[in-house]
């Protein structure tokens, strides 16, 4: 099997007239098990391999690098004179947690590399894998942890990790949790993360949007009512408030509460009783309350449209979620999970943007934070077709105004090289979580000259906090 693997990488090096195919699978150390073909090379060059193949795993997309804009591929035999090459990557994942990488280099005077050459690898990635299963022992590799593919609490930055913290210290409390954010940033992704993560998981997780139900239904649906309460109420009927007993209940949109029920409210935090509509006696409940807005609370206060002490007994415990254009190192991670995600739902095979989309995807600031990441996500697959590349033309007019594409002069060595110092800034940037003096140092450049190519691709960083 290993023979006819050699022989479909040299008919993939001549198809796209490149200098070198390699196979990589590494490790969970991140240490090379298995490499196809074997091929002696320099040291510096095998560490410019091993970083773009490590690249390609951790952010699971393909990556692209191109010599021309960084010393990184320089190779040759001589120290005079040194030869530019580019190279691209597509990750490879096999089935018991193997991972590493589709690497491809060529030199620059061959053209940079086009869709049509991804399309190609990404069409061989099946045949290999299955190659790969059959041929090599597994058992150097970890099982990857299992994902909850309804999860959607992903990323890696700063503040995510810090909301992370605070959730792994709230969870098994009962104070109440108050969470505020722009709408679409998953406040009740993360209600539902500490109710299923602490000790009441095993009761009811209970949600209510305050803002989609009429006033004069929403008491009813929240307290119950008694048979013969009102014209219409024929038997008994529990509210939501009761079905969360010993679980958790989620008040969404909390600010657009009535001050009647405002005032409700108040009584049964400080009381832990409820009396249902048409009731006299009153009932004990063990609950733990979770309120969210998009609103500005305190200027709500101000006006008079929301009770002070209610906000204090709500607040005890304050999650803030940071819009998505803050913290944009976790665009890659969000990306990735909801494709495997809906690819998965779909039925087809797992999808990947281009190059040149991705990094469409990446610049823009997001308005409608998780939520119209998703959908735009959803809209790609569908547009896509079964291509497992998704290209600029199936994004929104939002992203891509001019409907241009990358296929239409693919060999325009100027557009590429701008578009490959633009993905790369955008990349290497994430990577350093946007701190322009690590990212200048880490990079090779000065920060006056970091600082000019900002400006000259017109980059959008994240507001510092």
């Amino acid at each position: 099997m290993t023979t006819f693997l050699s022989k479909l990488l040299d008919l993939l090096e001549k198809e796209i007239h490149c200098q070198k195919v390699e196979i990589l699978l590494m490790d969970d150390r991140q240490q090379i098990v298995f490499r196809q073909p074997p091929k002696p090379t320099s040291y510096k060059s095998e560490q410019c391999i091993f970083e773009v193949v490590r690249k390609a795993i951790w952010q699971k997309s393909p990556v692209i690098f191109d010599g021309t804009s960084s010393e990184l591929f320089s190779v040759g035999g001589s120290s005079d004179v040194q030869e530019k090459v580019s190279a691209v990557c597509v990750p490879l994942f096999l089935g018991k947690g193997g991972s590493g990488g589709l690497y491809v280099e060529k030199k620059n005077v061959c053209g940079p590399f086009s869709d049509m050459n991804l399309m190609l690898l990404f069409s061989l990635l099946n045949p290999i894998r299955k190659i790969l299963e059959s041929c090599v022992d597994l058992g150097n590799f970890k099982e990857r942890p299992s994902q909850d593919p309804d999860r959607l609490l992903v990323g890696q930055s700063t503040d995510f990790q810090r909301m992370l913290n605070l959730i792994d210290k709230v969870k098994d409390r009962d104070a109440p949790v108050f969470i505020c954010g722009e709408s679409g940033t998953g406040k009740e992704l993360v209600a539902r993360a500490i109710h299923q993560r602490g000790v009441r998981r095993k009761g009811q997780f209970v949600a209510i949007n305050c803002g989609a139900i009429p006033d004069l239904l929403l008491e009813s649906e929240l307290f119950g009512y008694v048979r013969g309460a009102f014209t219409g109420a024929l038997k008994d009927r529990p509210g939501l408030i009761e079905e969360a007993d010993r679980g958790t209940f989620f008040l969404d949109e909390i600010c657009d509460l009535t001050p009647h029920l405002q005032a409700k409210l108040l009584r049964l935090l400080q009381e832990r009783e409820i009396r249902r509509i048409g009731e006299n006696r009153t009932r004990r409940v063990n609950v733990r309350f979770i309120s969210a807005t998009n609103k500005n609370i305190e200027e709500e206060i101000k006006r008079g449209r929301f009770r002070e002490d209610l906000y204090y007994r709500l607040k005890i415990i304050t999650v803030e979620l940071k819009p998505l254009r803050q913290r944009k190192e976790d665009l890659l991670f969000l990306v990735d999970h909801f494709l495997e995600k809906y690819c998965g739902e779909m039925k087809r095979e797992r999808a990947y943007f281009s190059p040149p989309a991705l990094e469409r995807l990446l610049s823009y600031d997001w308005p409608g934070n998780v939520r119209e990441l998703q959908s735009e996500i959803q809209r790609c697959l569908i547009l896509s077709g079964d291509d497992i590349l998704i290209k600029e033309g199936c994004l929104s007019s939002r992203f891509n105004p001019c409907r241009e594409s990358s296929d239409a002069s693919p060999y325009d060595f100027t557009r590429a090289k701008s578009e490959f110092e633009k993905r790369f800034l955008n990349q290497a940037l994430a990577r350093w979580n946007y701190n322009r003096t690590k990212t200048a140092e880490a990079i090779g450049l000065t920060r006056q000259g970091l600082f000019k190519l900002i400006k000259k691709h017109r980059l959008q960083l994240p507001k510092k906090p």
